[in-house]
Formats: C-alpha cells, sequence, structure tokens
C-alpha cells in the first residue's frame, strides 16, 4: 500500500527519522515545519548536540542517496490558509501531527511561555482538524499524544478509555486525565477536540500517547552524516536519558531529580517509526477515535541513572549519582502500570533499552562532546 503522507514537524527529534522511514518504504511523503525548533535552540543558548544541516540540505541528500522524493512546504499549521493550500495540493492520505511545542519545562517558564504553548499546539491542531474535514474528510490523522497526559494514578493505566460502572450502571469513558504541566494539558485538550471532531463529523484518527523516545540512529539516518538525527540535552528539551549519557560524556555528576522513583514509558525511535508506519497502514474507522499507547518498556529515573552509570564506568567515564531537588511538582514514587497491547497486536517488534543501545549512543556523544554547553544539563525551570 503506497500512501500519501504528510509529516508535519518533518525537522525534528521525532518528525525527521519517521519521513525518512516511511520514504524508503515507497510512500509519498511531504514535510511540513515552520522551523521554529531551531529558533528554540536560539533563544535557550542551546543546540543538538549532533550537528545537523539545514531541512533543504537534509532533504536533497536524501533524494541522492536513495533517488525518493520528499516534499516540503515551510510554513506554520496556525496559519490557515497556508494548511489550507498544502491539504489542497498534496491530497494526503494521512497526516502524521508532531508540530507541536513538546517540552513540558517550557511550557512552566512563565506566563508567555504556557501561553504560546497552549495556543500554538491547540489552535495548530483545530487548523488541522477543520482543514482535514473541509478539504480532505478521508484523511486519516495520526497525533502524537503522550503518556504524560495519563499522569500517575494508582490505578492500572489503559489504552485510552475505562470500563466504569457507577450507581449500577455501565459505560466505557475516556481514561481520567491528569498532566502535570501547560504542555500535557495542550496534549489533553487536543485529545478532546479530537474525539469531538470524529463522533461529530464522521473523521479519523489515532492517537498515540508516546511514552518518552530514546536512541538517536534508525538505518535510514545513518546512511550519510547529512541524515543524522538532531540530539537534545538540555534541561528544557532533553530527556533524562540523554542528559545522564551526556552528563557521564562529560566528566559531570548525574543529577536525579529528587527521589529518582519517578517512573515512566520508554521506547526507542526505531519503534517510534514503526509505530506510525503501523498506524498508517491500518487505519481507525471514520467516526473512531482511537487511543493507542506507544512505549514498550517502564522504567524509573534512578533506574535509567544506574544504567547509564554502569556502561559509563565500563568505557573508563566513571561518575557519581547525585540528587537533586526536584524543580518539578510530581509524585516521586508511585504505582506505575500502562497498557500497551494495540501496537504489538498489530505487529510491532519493540527494540529494548540494553547497555549496547547506551553504549552506542554515549560513543556519538563522545564525538561531538566539545559541542557540550555545560550549564545547560542543569535545571533551569521550576514548576513553582
Amino acid at each position: 500500500m503506497t500512501l500519501k503522507i504528510i509529516v508535519a514537524g518533518g525537522d525534528g527529534f521525532c518528525g525527521w527519522p519517521t519521513a525518512l522511514y516511511l520514504s524508503g518504504k515507497g510512500h509519498e511523503v511531504t514535510i511540513v515545519d515552520s522551523l521554529i525548533r531551531r529558533q528554540w535552540d536560539e533563544e535557550l543558548n542551546s543546540n543538538s548536540l549532533t550537528p545537523i544541516g539545514s531541512i533543504e540540505e537534509r532533504i536533497a541528500a536524501w533524494e541522492r542517496l536513495t533517488g525518493k522524493r520528499i516534499g516540503l512546504y515551510l510554513g506554520d499549521l496556525n496559519d490557515f490558509p497556508f494548511l489550507q493550500n498544502v491539504l489542497q495540493e498534496v491530497q494526503p492520505d494521512a497526516f502524521v501531527h508532531f508540530a507541536e511545542q513538546r517540552s513540558a519545562p517550557y511550557s512552566m517558564i512563565d506566563r508567555e511561555h504556557a501561553v504560546f504553548t497552549q495556543v500554538n499546539n491547540v489552535v495548530g491542531t483545530l487548523n488541522v482538524i477543520y482543514g482535514i474535514k473541509e478539504i480532505v474528510p478521508r484523511c486519516h490523522l495520526i497525533k502524537l499524544g503522550t503518556m504524560g497526559e495519563y499522569g500517575t494514578p494508582n490505578i492500572d493505566i489503559e489504552e485510552g478509555y475505562i470500563k466504569i460502572t457507577h450507581n449500577g450502571r455501565e459505560d466505557v469513558l475516556p481514561y481520567p486525565k491528569q498532566p502535570g504541566s501547560m504542555y500535557h494539558l495542550s496534549k489533553v485538550h487536543d485529545s478532546h477536540n479530537i474525539m469531538f471532531a470524529c463522533k461529530t463529523w464522521g473523521l479519523r484518527a489515532t492517537d498515540l500517547n508516546q511514552g518518552v523516545v530514546y536512541g538517536l540512529h534508525t538505518d535510514e539516518t545513518q546512511l550519510d552524516p547529512q541524515l543524522l538525527n538532531r540530539l537534545d540535552y538540555d534541561s528544557v528539551f532533553g530527556t533524562a536519558l540523554n542528559r545522564f549519557i551526556i552528563q557521564a560524556a562529560i566528566g559531570h555528576n548525574l543529577t536525579v531529580y529528587g527521589e529518582g522513583g519517578q517512573t515512566r514509558g520508554f521506547l526507542n525511535i526505531r519503534d517510534t517509526v514503526r509505530c506510525i508506519e503501523i498506524a498508517a497502514v491500518h487505519p481507525a474507522d471514520f467516526g473512531e477515535f482511537r487511543v493507542f499507547n506507544q512505549f514498550t518498556e517502564e522504567f524509573s529515573v534512578q533506574d535509567l541513572a544506574y544504567r547509564v552509570q554502569k556502561v559509563a564506568a565500563e568505557e573508563g567515564y566513571p561518575v557519581e549519582i547525585i540528587h537533586l531537588q526536584n524543580p518539578r511538582v510530581e509524585k516521586e514514587r508511585h504505582y506505575y502500570h500502562a497498557k500497551n497491547t494495540k501496537l504489538i497486536d498489530l505487529g510491532l517488534q519493540p527494540h529494548l533499552l540494553t547497555d549496547d543501545i547506551i553504549r552506542n549512543i554515549f560513543r556519538t556523544v563522545l564525538q561531538y562532546k566539545d559541542r557540550v554547553i555545560p550549564d545547560n544539563v542543569l535545571p533551569k525551570v521550576t514548576w513553582k
């Protein structure tokens, strides 16, 4: 099955390897991006640890190496006439939506960043919903959600919905949401808006509640240095695992927030791109708002620190683990058990986190550690 697929946010950490992967599988891929992620690096005096070329250079390298074309539209989803034009010209079968501000710390810097995050994310997604409704109503929306929508309830986390019995009556309802930041709140609003559109207008959508993504390389990004994916390590956009690996590489103590018992779902970037393909070739039904929990394993922050410490020591970089006062407002010890069977039932074969995967990322980091801005590996944003 060959599909016409838009990857919105196709210049980003998840979007770029997804665009290459889908193109490599023979789909007609078009990237839509405003390039604002690069502007946030400038705002925060930060950078991708790995050097990345312009989006035009990256696409040209892919086309030169593979002979496969990737389309490109530069613009903002909040510009509805721009989006209408893209949808009219591309006529996509699927719209993969990565194009949001995706950092919880960024959304918590101050009022301006909270407002920007919610307006950018919610309005952009509303534009996508209305664009699909008006121009390509058969298009399948594949929306990147987040496991962070659920929070950390003291019961098992289901995949989007939960059966409730109350006062002798029973119903299947959306799983309760307990988001932990202004960013995560924006994703909850997205989910509600998309669910409404599917129910009211008969659209079809898959909400991928994604865990924390780790890893750097896919088969496609390893074809040429110009295809290399970005690697974020700062305290605003970098994940805990990335920060620990970078800290170890520069001889810095591994800084665990609070007690380190915070537990989340994780998945490899190779599984991220495969999950998008699975959702695209097995679309939701018209009128269906489908939810998949997109992760493969669960780890606590302390677990990750121990694993990085072990690998770093084996590589000749011994470091200590220290605990900082948690800049976030979150439960540091809690029950966490989430369901994640739907993607596996559709064919996902997980790549699990091993010492060798950490080692490969660590060795890549060593190649570029002169690009590290040391001040950026410590927290700068607090929730209070």
